[in-house]
């Protein structure tokens, strides 16, 4: 954006605009009224003395955390719809090395809808780090096992800061799918993340037996050598009818995708995962994240949950390519009933390979002991 700005290319800029995620300044009070919309944050324009202009700060520019006072991700094409009257100018970041000013009078504004259109605002799929957020070090660590679904929505993923993704679309998404309304509930769904109580047990009992025989066997166990130990364990504990007929679905499920990933030469012949807690562990460096954005807990709070979460994820694996194969894993059977096309595949084998292979992935940068 800055250099776009610096090389005076209108259009370029705009397209850099419409791209990233832009946010402007609200008063929690504001944003807790049902039904109101704040009006848009002004200050007296540095560059025309006596006027005003509206204000927004990029990701990277937003202040500390504060309990009273939230951030909104707002884009080009809804500033340009919710712009104040006599107001002519936008300045982004200002007072800061990366500060820009455009021009704003309704023409201009007309061009920033079709900037968005084309862009269609900020993508997902892709890793993007803040450089002055932790990169090395137990915090960073933890925040990397929530890595998958920060490439996952286009989000930074080394940062516990003033907001996540936008305060009111983190209070969005605690409420659905998390039902966390408030810090009683978040910390109960955080619990039963930190404790993998969310991945499957039927999931994870089925890959147990499967760790188990293959101590015995001294190798990873065939499909039909697994199967058939699955039943032997079903026979013992008498379970029902349905009850296996579900254990049996997720050895089919596993063994589907394992094979999967080895054809796509992201797991090694002989390879096998585990255990699928990092799916749980990765959604609760997100969910700890939301929270804080959502001003469900404070920065101490986050990041003492964030060190927990680290912890539990080496306990757990032995290498970055493991955790992320597990998180793969869990989320592709997880969401195997409604991947008819394969997206979901396509979306997870996409995370892996970016994580483990971008070499400003933190999977490449951060130790894992």
């Amino acid at each position: 954006m800055h250099d776009a700005a610096e090389s005076g290319d209108r259009d370029t800029l705009l397209d850099a605009l419409a791209g990233s995620r832009l946010y402007a300044l609200v008063a929690r009070l504001h944003a807790d009224t049902p039904g109101y919309t704040p009006p848009l944050p002004t200050q007296p324009d540095p560059t025309a003395p006596g006027r005003m202009c509206v204000t927004v700060l990029t990701a990277g520019m937003l202040p500390p955390w504060h309990p009273d006072w939230v951030f909104e991700a707002i884009g080009l094409d809804e500033l340009a719809r919710r712009w104040p009257d006599g107001v002519r100018r936008l300045a982004v970041n200002p007072g800061t090395p990366h500060a820009v000013t455009l021009a704003a009078g309704p023409g201009r504004r007309r061009a920033w809808s079709k900037a968005h259109a084309r862009s269609g605002g900020p993508r997902g799929g892709v890793l993007l780090t803040h450089r002055a957020g932790p990169l090395h070090g137990p915090v960073a660590h933890g925040l990397a096992a929530g890595a998958h679904l920060a490439v996952h929505n286009g989000l930074v993923w080394n940062d516990l800061g003033a907001a996540y993704e936008g305060y009111g679309t983190d209070r969005a998404r605690l409420r659905n799918p998390w039902s966390v309304l408030n810090r009683a509930a978040y910390r109960e769904t955080l619990e039963a993340l930190l404790a993998t109580r969310l991945v499957g047990r039927t999931y994870e009992s089925v890959l147990r037996i499967r760790h188990s025989l293959a101590g015995r066997l001294g190798r990873t166990p065939t499909a039909p050598e697994w199967a058939a130990a699955l039943s032997d364990a079903l026979t013992r504990r008498q379970a029902t009818a349905s009850d296996a007929a579900e254990a049996h679905e997720a050895l089919r499920l596993a063994v589907t995708y394992e094979d999967r990933f080895r054809a796509d030469g992201v797991l090694g012949a002989g390879e096998r995962v585990d255990t699928l807690a990092a799916f749980d562990l990765g959604r609760a460096v997100n969910v700890v994240r939301l929270a804080l954005g959502a001003r469900l807990c404070d920065p101490r709070e986050a990041e003492e949950a964030v060190l927990r979460t680290g912890s539990l994820a080496r306990q757990a694996y032995g290498s970055w390519a493991e955790f992320s194969l597990g998180y793969s894993l869990a989320r592709v059977m997880h969401f195997d009933a409604d991947d008819a096309t394969g997206v979901k595949y396509e979306q997870s084998l996409a995370q892996h390979r970016i994580l483990t292979q971008d070499l400003n992935s933190p999977y490449r940068n951060i130790d894992w002991s």
